[in-house]
């Protein structure tokens, strides 16, 4: 048996392909699994709970249904994602870990989280994130009418897109002194993370100890995941 871990799905009803690739993920792949994690920026984004859409219906009823099967799903709000909240997580039969949550997995520790707390060199990004965090403007923005809450939204996305345009990748990506802090707070063998979109793993070397950093794929063309088990870890692609 394996756990899968996946992020960076950006479902949205644009984008019905993806949508599709993940339900195949879940009734081929998942329901197999011994457990599965969602690193964040499942959806492209989410303007509340209340906002009850046929997509997150949709999706709510495929993670229900493996959490009935026995299989656990876990979940770590990603940047456009960070508003869900325990009533859809509920809806889907699934838990609400905090941002950097610590596994034991087959005999490793492993580090999860969704990776933009990392990427500290993007200064106006963590601005931006501290304030939205913040949360009185979370309960203000919740109490928006909901299509105000969906244009604000949108605007949000188009503000994000232009900002990151103009910004080089070097500082998009994360910083690796924060990964070896992140690693030895935890005193983790493997982190594994998403939001930069850079699938690879990473060999890092902390005193003389060698860990890994995992980067899992956004769905744009493909899905990705990280699948571990007793026999190690592997980075996984499939066609939607």
């Amino acid at each position: 048996m394996s756990t899968y871990i996946i992020a960076d799905l950006h479902l949205s009803e644009d984008e019905p392909a993806i949508t599709a690739g993940f339900m195949h993920f879940i009734h081929q792949q998942a329901i197999h699994a011994d457990s599965l994690y969602i690193l964040g920026d499942f959806f492209n984004y989410w303007i509340g709970d209340d906002d009850q859409t046929e997509l997150h219906q949709q999706v709510s009823d495929a993670l229900k249904m493996l959490t009935d099967k026995g299989i656990p799903c876990y979940f770590i709000h990603g940047n456009r994602d960070f508003l869900i909240g325990k009533r859809y997580a509920k809806q889907c039969g699934m838990t609400i870990l905090a941002q950097e949550t610590l596994l034991e997995l087959y005999g490793k520790r492993v580090l999860i989280l969704h990776g933009d707390t990392l990427c500290i060199d993007d200064i106006a990004y963590q601005n931006y994130r501290q304030k939205v965090h913040t949360p009185w403007i979370q309960r203000l923005f919740l109490t928006l009418p909901l299509f105000i809450r969906r244009r604000i939204a949108q605007k949000m996305r188009k503000n994000s897109q232009y900002a990151s345009s103009m910004k080089t990748e070097s500082i998009m990506d994360v910083n690796p002194q924060a990964v070896i802090n992140s690693l030895t707070h935890y005193q983790a063998d493997l982190m594994i993370h998403g939001h930069t979109h850079r699938p690879a793993i990473h060999e890092v070397l902390i005193d003389n100890k060698l860990c890994y950093r995992g980067v899992l794929g956004a769905w744009h063309h493909e899905g990705s995941a990280f699948v571990i088990s007793e026999q190690g870890i592997e980075l996984i692609f499939f066609p939607f």
